[in-house]
């Protein structure tokens, strides 16, 4: 099983995370502090055992039955407080694999030392990277044309390196070698005279979906900021090889930006080869988008 998170880099400071964090794989045989789960999954049984068999508790001993059922309405106040605890516990950060976008050179050696115990290994490429408790390797940047223009081939080379904003790594899971792609695709624009404005990511939705079709792995998962929702015909090279893993578990909308009143997804987790368990929005890091994850088997 893998659970996937994606972030993104703000311009914050040494232990300052202003992101998204990313799609994060999870291998299914490793035990972490979701199990922990199962105490709230207990009260939460307990109490509604209570509340439907209050008839059935006895009161041979000091009348507790009928002092359970003076004081019944008010366990229903414990539903919320489970509710609550049980979100922040499904909000944990322990994930197998994360995803960054937007790192800035500042940013990367913060990341860099706060997730190095963590995450062992990692990847860097122009502005995107993955962090991984798993080996990496066969690493290499994805062309996806950011840098396409009258003036591309006159820019020097370390000015094209920032350009880079996507990447391909294969992740080494106890269930076999799986391909995994992170990218942050060019913004969208509504604009008074052009309407919706879509050029620079609809280019680079197209270059990325040739790359995955040229994937070779059928194990893939794409993690990171598209900038645009998979209803979307524009990303029809890319969804009709991938699925959204928050349609495949069937939460719901998942909606990540903006991240004070969320409207749209467009930070992704699309998978192949891999069955989504669940997926889900994680609470707001400081970024104007909102992190997701999710849990994947094979």
């Amino acid at each position: 099983m893998a659970q996937v998170d994606t972030a993104e880099s703000g311009q914050g400071g040494a232990g300052t995370w202003r992101a998204r964090i990313g799609p994060a794989i999870r291998a299914a045989s490793r035990p972490g502090p979701w199990k922990r789960g199962r105490v709230l999954a207990a009260l939460a049984l307990l109490l509604g055992l209570l509340m439907l068999l209050h008839a059935k508790i006895p009161n041979r001993i000091g009348n507790l039955g009928s002092l359970v059922e003076t004081f019944l309405p008010w366990f229903g106040l414990f539903i919320p407080v489970l509710l609550i605890a049980a979100l922040w516990r499904r909000s944990a950060s322990g994930a197998d694999v994360l995803a960054l976008v937007e790192l800035t050179e500042e940013a990367r050696g913060t990341y860099e030392t706060e997730l190095a115990k963590a995450y062992p290994y990692h990847t860097v490429q122009g502005t995107v990277g993955l962090w991984s408790k798993l080996p990496l390797s066969d690493t290499q940047p994805v062309d996806t044309k950011m840098d396409a223009g009258p003036l591309a081939d006159t820019k020097p080379l370390d000015i094209k390196m920032a350009y880079n904003r996507a990447l391909r790594t294969t992740v080494a899971t106890n269930q076999g070698p799986l391909a995994v792609y992170v990218a942050h695709l060019g913004s969208a624009r509504v604009n008074p005279r052009a309407g919706f404005w879509t050029a620079h990511r609809d280019r680079n939705a197209q270059a990325l979906g040739e790359a995955i079709a040229a994937e070779q792995n059928e194990r893939v998962v794409l993690l990171g900021d598209l900038n645009g929702t998979m209803d979307d015909r524009a990303f029809a090279s890319i969804t009709s090889r991938l699925r959204s893993a928050q349609d495949a578990a069937g939460n719901g909308f998942g909606f990540t930006w903006p991240a004070k009143f969320p409207v749209v997804r467009i930070d992704q987790i699309l998978v192949r080869g891999v069955k989504a368990g669940s997926s889900w929005v994680l609470p707001a890091t400081g970024s104007d988008h909102l992190p997701v994850a999710a849990r994947i088997t094979p």
